[in-house]
């Protein structure tokens, strides 16, 4: 478990560099997130990934709206273990007005492709609370 609110927190996810063109985040792999057969479950890759796609098209699009996943897919190419750390890259693919499109890698300790993916993010035109934008960029924000 780490200090942020939700299911980050409880997947044990830290962000390590956020950047308008680029978010790192990692987890290691524990007991929570398996399947019943032992081995990782996919849907922890696939939620990783949207959340980090997430903060990076909201530092991106800034106090100029909302960004909301509207689709997310993910290949998964290898398993990881219990004890794993996993890094999560995300990068853009396209940044428009209405809608981004952002590129995941997992990859494990020895940089090895564990998962990859892309989510697709709606800008919405909302105001973004000042609290939401000093929770994200507020910790490991580089300019």
């Amino acid at each position: 478990m780490s200090d942020i609110p939700g299911l980050d927190g409880m997947l044990g996810v830290e962000y390590v560099e956020v950047t308008a063109d680029r978010v790192v985040a990692r987890f290691t792999i524990g007991d929570h997130h398996l399947q019943p057969f032992g081995i990782p479950h996919g849907g922890v890759y696939c939620a990783v990934h949207e959340s980090t796609a997430s903060v990076a098209g909201q530092v991106w699009l800034g106090d100029r709206g909302v960004v909301v996943g509207t689709n997310n897919s993910t290949d998964f190419l290898r398993q990881a273990k219990v004890g794993d750390a996993i890094t999560v890259t995300a990068t853009p693919i396209h940044r428009g007005r209405s809608q981004q499109l952002w590129h995941l890698n997992s990859v494990g300790e020895d940089g090895k492709l564990i998962a990859q993916g892309q989510v697709r993010l709606a800008n919405l035109d909302q105001e973004v609370p000042p609290e939401v934008v000093a929770r994200i960029t507020g910790v490991h924000t580089q300019e």
